[in-house]
């Protein structure tokens, strides 16, 4: 019977000093590699950019007659800001723009040309990850030229009263870079350039393709 409890316990250590062994051997399992952060677009911040596009509208002229419709190129540039809450995002944009928005009647005696354009709107949008369709809408000032050559007559004068309303959609195509398209309606108001009973003015809608960079 003694044999045999020896037996066991030589037996018992032998186990163990296998599986301290076996402790000691280094592990075949891959080193741990830590999850990677990637944080979530926002569409928080300042950009500024460039557009370009296509104008058309209409010549506002009491006192004259069959002045016609104006369209034309337009073009120019933007700068703004975003600020995201949740998933919409609220933001202030200035934009400025040449534009080649003229008219003549049908028999070329009074020529108007609204020559660029600018305005100050406040847009409010709801993201959609890095999608991003919005409203805007604001002030808006521009110069309205015209002629009369059967008389000799030019005018050329700033309009400061209009406004612009509109909508478009935005895409992330990077954190950095956004890519957009933009509908405006731009109503310039009217001035008088003949006296009292003669006022000219424009208004017009602009559809434009839109790049900006987002600090």
């Amino acid at each position: 019977m003694k044999k045999y409890l020896l037996a066991s316990v030589a037996a018992l250590g032998l186990v163990a000093a296998g599986a301290a062994s076996a402790a000691d051997l280094p592990s075949r399992k891959g080193p741990v590699v830590a999850p990677v952060y990637v944080p979530a677009f926002t569409w928080t911040g300042f950009y500024v950019g460039a557009n370009a596009g296509y104008g058309w509208g209409n010549v506002n002229a009491n006192g004259f007659a069959n002045v016609g419709d104006l369209d034309g190129f337009v073009g120019g540039g933007q700068v703004g800001y975003n600020y995201q809450m949740g998933q919409f995002v609220v933001g202030l944009e200035a934009d400025l723009q040449a534009a080649d928005l003229s008219s003549g009647n049908n028999l070329g005696l009074i020529n108007v040309k609204t020559d660029y354009f600018g305005t100050v709107r406040a847009r409010v949008g709801v993201a959609f990850d890095r999608f991003m369709p919005y409203i805007t809408g604001g002030w808006a000032y521009g110069n309205v030229k015209t002629s009369i050559p059967g008389i000799g007559f030019s005018s050329d004068r700033s309009h400061t009263g209009g406004y612009a309303v509109g909508a478009g959609l935005e895409y992330a195509v990077t954190n950095n870079i956004i890519a957009g398209v933009e509908y405006l309606y731009v109503d310039l108001g009217e001035k008088n350039i003949l006296g009292a009973n003669t006022k000219i003015g424009t208004d017009f809608s602009v559809v434009r393709a839109r790049l900006s960079y987002k600090f």
